[in-house]
């Protein structure tokens, strides 16, 4: 009886970490993707030109 209810409560928990574990992950991904996206065109070029040709003119 108490090793089931061990193994329960670690299935419960871990089950719990993995809840947060992959929308964390998936969101840090999803941010570095946008970040290497929206600095392509400067890191490419080293000057501000090119972004901005790239990017269209600021509002």
């Amino acid at each position: 009886m108490r090793v089931t209810l061990t193994v329960v409560m670690v299935a419960f928990f871990a089950g719990l970490a993995l809840d947060i574990a992959v929308p964390t992950v998936v969101l840090g991904a999803m941010a570095v993707s946008n970040w290497l996206v929206q600095s392509w065109p400067e890191s490419l070029s080293g000057g501000w030109s090119l972004s901005r040709r790239w990017k269209g003119t600021p509002a």
